[in-house]
């Protein structure tokens, strides 16, 4: 993913040295984080950071796709998103999502996937206000235009 500006936030992939403000952003250890980033299959994924006007990483979205016997294309899933607690508020998980969805669809996919939040959340909320809709149990929206209509 080629990196972005906007609102003086840039969007680029993780590094291993977003480690520390990554562990901040979702927990574990600077050391612990390193291991997942390191983990993370790259051609069957996305990690993308947001970062202030210090170069430190004040977001972060985490992506999956695989393919599944119900799609023709694959499937998109977030499988981590946050934004620091000073920094909500600003744009930064809209920006976020719209980035991962360019990666996901640039990856083939047709659909994004999130995980449903627990009642009263307000991330259900964020999600339904950025175009996604319950999905079985999750939250989705397509990535094209074209795509077919969700199950």
């Amino acid at each position: 993913m080629a990196a972005g500006t906007r609102y003086g936030v840039d969007i680029r992939a993780a590094l291993p040295a977003d480690s520390a403000d990554l562990a901040a952003l979702l927990g574990g250890t600077p050391r612990q984080m390193a291991q997942r980033l390191e983990a993370m299959p790259r051609e069957a994924g996305a990690v993308l950071v947001a970062t202030g006007w210090n170069g430190a990483a004040i977001g972060v979205i985490a992506l999956n796709w695989h393919h599944t016997l119900a799609a023709d294309r694959p499937l998109a899933r977030i499988s981590a998103l946050a934004v620091a607690q000073e920094e909500r508020r600003n744009g930064i998980g809209r920006l976020l999502i719209k980035a991962g969805a360019q990666a996901a669809r640039v990856a083939g996919c047709d659909l994004l996937e999130a995980a449903a939040p627990g009642e009263g959340e307000a991330a259900g909320a964020f999600l339904q206000a950025l175009g996604f809709a319950p999905a079985g149990q999750n939250l989705a929206r397509p990535l094209r235009k074209r795509a077919q209509e969700m199950p």
